[in-house]
């Protein structure tokens, strides 16, 4: 029989260690590690019946082809965007969201795209019934005739039905309900995990199946399970959004086969997810006209530019210290560009609470906010109102200077297509490229030049 041991596994890196430890000396996290039991099989480190003429051998790099799969392009041009153009055969992509987010709906929305083009596709639900998953297919009005749905956590029994169908394209909802029977911890468990995501990734590899895998969430927003998780999947995808709110942002962290941080926005609605091709225009919809702490930013996500308004409330502190507050961006970008207003342009925020918020629950961090930021917490503490037709891009440095930022005519093209009329930039930027008819290009080289441009 095979012996078994125990051994201590960090849940966030993966780390292992023979006895517990309050802190992972690998990723230095407190209280991460867990005990789980293992079997110490006596042919686990043996050489598989492969045959020495089977095994692949080192080739020049030369000799590799180069030519790119093509990739399956699917109905919703906003996943397509997120992935870096459509779904590559034989990726691994893992995406993370919270409970009720509407991770199902938007795998099941995308296996009946997938098998409406003829392909077989196979969605695994280890958390649903046959039945349940029908109801929602119903719902969303996905019944294709190549769409096939089981329900079941052996992965065993899932990788035979793959081996029999050979599908393109394969949906495991969730990972952490699946389990290889030659582990011997529960479910879930960082051991778990990593042994059926390996199984799956080498499925998907050797037999060119696009397999998405769902993961659960811990409290703090990542993805539950192993740090090691995230690195051997192609692409990691997370699924955010408010739940009193409609829309649902998807965004990239990690993609092999496209670009980092691109997002793509959904709304969601009793049929399913709709695309929103124009958020620029959803972000704005709302905005109060004539009201002093509210800006408008071009900000990019990937390769898409996109209008938002920042919003900024200022009142003098009750506090002994004052409180600086941040909602959809770097809480530490506030105190750093309140003090370079305070040391460059003579404002006396010191003894000011500050709340900052980007408007419709999106998060940004990009650098070109900067100067947006500054201005909508000058407006509302002078309590004056920036013009309505106004848009701010810029970097603002330590000692006040306004500085250049990367992709500007993107930018510029957004808010001329959506009516604005004046943009205020840094000065570097000028020149680069013509503007479209009907805009105002403001150059400024400081902050006091782009407080005296904006607000005077």
């Amino acid at each position: 029989m095979a012996k078994s041991k125990v051994i201590f596994f960090c849940q966030e890196c993966g780390y292992e260690s023979p006895k517990w430890m309050g802190k992972c000396p690998a990723c230095h996290q407190w209280n991460t590690l867990v005990e789980e039991k293992v079997s110490k099989n006596a042919d686990r480190h043996q050489v598989t019946g492969e045959s020495s003429k089977q095994r692949k051998k080192p080739q020049s790099i030369k000799e590799v082809s180069s030519q790119e799969e093509e990739r399956l392009s699917t109905q919703m041009e906003e996943l397509n965007r997120v992935l870096g153009g459509g779904i590559v055969p034989g990726s691994l992509v893992l995406i993370g969201g919270d409970p009720g987010i509407g991770k199902s709906t938007l795998l099941l929305q995308l296996s009946s795209q997938v098998a409406n083009n003829h392909m077989n596709v196979l969605y695994i639900s280890g958390e649903e019934s046959e039945k349940q998953t029908k109801l929602r297919s119903d719902r969303l009005d996905a019944n294709e005739d190549h769409l096939y749905i089981m329900a079941e956590t052996n992965l065993e029994y899932v990788i035979d039905a793959i081996d029999q169908m050979n599908p393109s394209f394969v949906v495991i909802d969730s990972i952490q309900t699946i389990f290889n029977d030659a582990v011997t911890s529960a479910p879930g468990s960082v051991s778990q995990v990593r042994e059926c995501t390996s199984a799956l990734m080498k499925v998907a590899k050797s037999k060119g199946i696009s397999i998405f895998i769902v993961g659960h969430v811990t409290k703090e927003g990542a993805i539950a399970g192993p740090r090691l998780l995230e690195h051997m999947v192609d692409t990691v995808l997370y699924f955010e959004g408010e739940r009193h709110h409609t829309f649902r942002i998807l965004r990239s962290v990690k993609n092999r086969f496209g670009s980092t941080h691109e997002m793509g926005i959904f709304e969601m609605k009793e049929e399913g997810l709709k695309e929103v091709s124009n958020p620029s225009e959803i972000f704005l919809e709302e905005r109060s006209q004539g009201v002093a702490g509210s800006t408008v930013v071009a900000s990019l996500e990937g390769t898409r530019p996109m209008l938002v308004e920042i919003q900024a409330l200022i009142s003098p502190t009750q506090f002994g210290n004052s409180r600086r507050m941040a909602t959809g961006l770097d809480h530490n970008r506030v105190p750093l560009l309140m003090a370079v207003l305070e040391k460059r342009a003579g404002l006396l925020l010191q003894n000011q609470d500050a709340y900052v918020k980007v408007a419709g629950g999106v998060k940004l961090d990009e650098p070109a906010i900067d100067l947006a930021v500054a201005i909508s917490v000058s407006s509302s503490f002078r309590d004056q109102p920036t013009r309505p037709d106004d848009v701010f891009i810029g970097e603002v440095g330590l000692t006040g200077e306004v500085r250049r930022v990367a992709r500007i005519e993107q930018r510029v093209h957004e808010a001329h297509k959506l009516g604005f009329k004046r943009i205020i930039l840094p000065s570097n930027n000028l020149g680069s490229f013509t503007p479209p008819e009907g805009i105002e290009l403001v150059g400024v080289n400081s902050v006091q030049e782009a407080l005296k441009a904006g607000l005077e």
